[in-house]
């Protein structure tokens, strides 16, 4: 049973540069590109955007829960690094995502503390991740 969805639109403007239009009007297209030598690399790639989801969907549930613990967290930084590999059959696959957050200085420790073991349980991106996610492809003409 499905909770929300939406949906988002994938134009090809040039080459492996694409256009993606959200839902919602208040959100600027975000353009996506390959880097050399497939593409001239003008935008990012999908596992940018994929780490970029990671780090932010975390660091969103570190604050969240702050917020719920009664700490207003402003200053948080978060590094995502990700390592690329070839599987078996030699097709690129991202190996590794470690995420580095970076909590302010001065942040309540207490409640940092208390937040450690749950938040990650909160990031739906994380998470979905972690247990796989169905992708369903179809090609259509």
């Amino acid at each position: 049973m499905s909770v929300s969805a939406f949906d988002i639109t994938i134009t090809q403007k040039d080459g492996f540069l694409f256009e993606v239009a959200f839902d919602n009007p208040n959100h600027d297209p975000l353009f996506l590109d390959e880097p050399a030598p497939l593409s001239s690399d003008e935008a990012p790639n999908a596992a940018r955007v994929l780490a970029a989801a990671i780090g932010n969907c975390l660091s969103a549930s570190l604050v969240f829960c702050l917020q719920k613990n009664g700490v207003k967290a402003s200053g948080i930084t978060t590094s995502v690094h990700v390592e690329i590999g070839r599987n078996e059959h030699k097709r690129l696959r991202i190996d590794k995502v470690a995420v580095d957050i970076h909590a302010p200085p001065g942040i309540d420790a207490a409640a940092l503390e208390k937040c450690l073991p749950t938040f990650e349980d909160f990031c739906t991106v994380t998470a979905s991740i972690r247990q796989g996610i169905n992708v369903d492809v179809k090609v259509t003409r």
